[in-house]
């Protein structure tokens, strides 16, 4: 699909995860909007039942759900090797990699194409991680050229992808490993935004207000529910149907007891679990 208003072509791989094997809504509405501005190739690491997928239909060119516990990265080479043996990848002008690990988008995605497909880059994200010695695009969120992803090099990557004993595993081989694969092979890539450590998680309410379109979905389980009142702003900004949609699919996976509970506007309620979470902090981390 072409965003005919820029006249470019973009394809989306997405991968997906659900522990109940459920398309909620937070996935409905992440490709709908996708779909506005690239066609879609989605698989997701679970054993979801037909009918669930057919809710996705109207937006994806494919799509498969099957458990294969190589975690996103192994779900970005199945999208990769259908676009591959369909021989479709040549007409786009850009490849995303994209993953369902957070809710949004919250502002509209048009400005977020314009930004970082402005950056003369082969390869570019949403978020760099700034983590010393190993510096790397976040890779939730990646675009590339078809200076990279037309290349032998960047096939022989994706192919490589297996299972891994666990995540750390995967975030050094493959999302770091990929950063490192892009300067091996002397392509440049830039980020519109520098967050170091857990702050994709921990600072909702300052990335929000930088533009970030996405809000990562462990934030709701993050810090004994002490990132509650950042994430009730978040919501409080956003239009209905984003704020909806979200409540709606987090309600589904965290319980709706839990999400009434962590958007409190009770300020006893708030203190309490705050400095909960203070204490716990001292004793596992120290003063």
């Amino acid at each position: 699909m072409k965003d005919n208003q820029k006249n470019i072509n973009r394809l989306f791989l997405v991968a997906g995860y659900n522990a109940q094997n459920k398309v909620d809504a937070s996935l409905v509405y992440m490709l709908k909007k996708l779909s506005q501005f690239g066609d879609i190739i989605f698989v997701m690491d679970s054993d979801m039942p037909e009918k669930e997928l057919k809710k996705l239909s109207s937006y994806v060119l494919y799509a498969n759900a099957t458990r294969h516990k190589e975690y996103d990265f192994g779900s970005y080479k199945r999208a990769y090797i259908y676009a591959k043996k369909t021989n479709i990848l040549k007409k786009y002008d850009f490849l995303y990699l994209v993953n369902d690990s957070v809710y949004g988008p919250v502002y509209p995605i048009n400005k977020t194409f314009e930004t970082i497909e402005s950056y003369n880059t082969d390869a570019f994200g949403l978020v760099c991680n700034p983590h010393k010695g190993s510096s790397h695009i976040q890779s939730w969120f990646i675009g590339l050229r078809p200076s990279v992803f037309m290349t032998k090099w960047f096939d022989d990557f994706m192919l490589s992808i297996t299972h891994q004993p666990d995540k750390g595993s995967v975030t050094y081989l493959y999302e770091q490993g990929f950063t490192r694969l892009l300067e091996k092979q002397h392509k440049t890539w830039q980020c519109e935004y520098s967050v170091s450590g857990r702050g994709i998680y921990n600072k909702i309410k300052k990335l929000y207000l930088a533009g970030m379109p996405f809000i990562k979905k462990n934030a709701f389980s993050r810090h004994n529910g002490a990132l509650g009142m950042q994430i009730a702003y978040v919501l409080r900004h956003i239009d209905s149907e984003a704020k909806d949609m979200i409540l709606s699919s987090a309600k589904q996976t965290f319980g709706s007891e839990y999400i009434n509970w962590l958007l409190t506007r009770n300020p006893i309620k708030i203190a309490f679990r705050n400095t909960k979470y203070f204490i716990k902090k001292i004793f596992t981390e120290g003063l």
